[in-house]
C-alpha cells in the first residue's frame, strides 16, 4: 500500500525576541499576567523579514537535511495566513527561490489547522495522484496583523516557520487523520478584512479595525476544548490506540490551559503533550511543524514511533493525523 512518509523536517525563527517584559513596556501588562494565562512567556518577533523569507529558509533546511535537489521536488503547499502577497502564492515565491522548476505550488488558508490540512492535501497527491514528494510548510509574520495595543491578543502571538519534506513509501508515514470545519462560528476569529473600496462606491480606502486580529476567546476557548477532544478521541479509537501507545502529541501551541482540560478529558498523561509555547508564543500554522521539527531535532522520536499533530483555527476549523515516524 502506498504511504507519505515524513522524511525530514525544519524550522525557522526570527531572531529578534520579545518578552513579556518588554511587552509590559508598551501595553498594561505584566509577565505574570501572561504566564498565568497562557504560558507564553517570549515569542520570536520580526525586525522586518516577511512570511517567504522565513517559509524560504525551511524549504532550503529541508532539501539539506532530506539530501534531495530542488528540481526533484514535484509538490509545495504552504499554509499561512499572513502571506506577502495576495498573489502570488507563498509556495510559487519559495519555488522561484529554491530552483524547484517542476513543482505544483499553491498556498492554503486554514489558520492554525493550516499545517495538519496541508500535510492531508500533500498525502492525497502522493497515494492518489502519483507524486512522488512534497514540501510542505506553515509559515506567519502574525506581528503584521497584530493590534499592539490590545493587550488580550498582542501578548500571544509569534512570527516563525516550519515543515516538513514528504516522500512515496510503503511503510510508516501519515496513517489516519480527522479534519473539519465550522464555518457557522467564523466570526469568533477573524483577521485580515479588507473592505470594498472602489472608484463607484464610495467607501473610503482605508484600513479596517478588523484587519487586525479578533478573537472572542471565551468563544474559542470552548470551540478547540470541545473539537479537539472530540477529533483526537476519534483518531484514536478508530485506529484501536491506548495513550500508552503514543509516544507524544503535538498540540497547536496556543494556550497551555487548553492542553491541560484536553489532557484532563481523555486521561492523556500531560507529559506526552510536547509544547514550546513559552519560548515561541502562538504561531498558528506554523506552531505544529515548529514544535515537531523541534522533536525530531532532539531525538526524541524515533523511526516506528506513533505521534499525533491536533490543533484548531480560525474558519473555524480543527485537524488530527496520527503519524507512524
Amino acid at each position: 500500500m502506498i504511504k507519505t512518509r515524513v522524511i525530514a523536517t525544519a524550522a525557522s525563527v526570527p531572531e529578534q525576541i520579545i518578552t513579556n517584559d518588554d511587552l509590559a513596556k508598551i501595553v498594561d501588562t505584566s509577565d505574570e499576567w501572561i504566564t498565568q494565562r497562557t504560558g507564553i512567556k517570549q515569542r520570536h518577533i520580526s525586525s522586518g523579514e516577511n512570511t517567504s523569507v522565513l517559509v524560504t529558509e525551511v524549504a532550503e533546511k529541508l532539501l539539506e537535511r532530506a539530501e534531495v535537489p530542488a528540481e526533484s521536488i514535484e509538490l509545495i503547499i504552504i499554509a499561512s495566513v499572513t502571506p506577502d502577497y495576495g498573489t502570488p502564492s507563498l509556495a510559487c515565491m519559495v519555488q522561484k527561490a529554491v530552483g524547484a522548476v517542476n513543482a505544483v505550488a499553491f498556498d492554503v488558508v486554514a489558520a492554525c489547522s493550516g499545517f495538519i490540512f496541508a500535510l492531508s492535501i500533500a498525502d492525497k497527491y502522493i497515494r492518489s495522484a502519483g507524486y512522488q514528494n512534497a514540501i510542505v510548510i506553515g509559515g506567519e509574520t502574525l506581528s503584521k496583523i497584530v493590534n499592539w495595543s490590545e493587550r488580550s491578543t498582542c501578548v500571544l502571538f509569534g512570527d516563525g516557520a516550519g515543515g516538513a519534506y514528504l516522500e512515496k513509501s510503503q511503510d510508516g508515514g501519515l496513517i489516519a487523520e480527522d479534519i473539519g470545519s465550522a464555518g457557522e462560528q467564523y466570526e469568533i476569529l477573524t483577521e485580515g478584512y479588507t473592505a470594498c473600496s472602489n472608484a463607484f462606491n464610495g467607501n473610503p480606502a482605508r484600513i479596517d479595525p478588523l484587519w487586525y486580529v479578533h478573537m472572542d476567546g471565551r468563544e474559542v476557548f470552548k470551540f478547540a476544548t470541545k473539537n479537539v477532544i472530540k477529533s483526537l478521541k476519534k483518531v484514536m479509537e478508530e485506529n484501536s490506540l491506548e495513550q500508552e501507545d503514543v509516544k507524544y502529541v503535538i498540540p497547536h501551541q496556543a494556550n497551555v490551559r487548553i492542553v491541560e482540560v484536553i489532557s484532563k478529558k481523555l486521561k492523556i498523561p500531560f507529559e506526552k503533550f510536547y509544547m514550546n509555547m513559552d519560548r515561541y508564543g502562538n504561531t498558528s500554522s506554523a506552531s505544529i511543524p515548529i514544535a515537531l521539527s523541534e522533536l525530531d531535532e532532539k531525538g526524541l522520536i524515533e523511526r516506528g514511533d506513533k505521534i499525533i499533530l491536533t490543533g484548531f483555527g480560525g474558519g473555524m476549523t480543527w485537524g488530527t493525523m496520527l503519524i507512524t515516524w
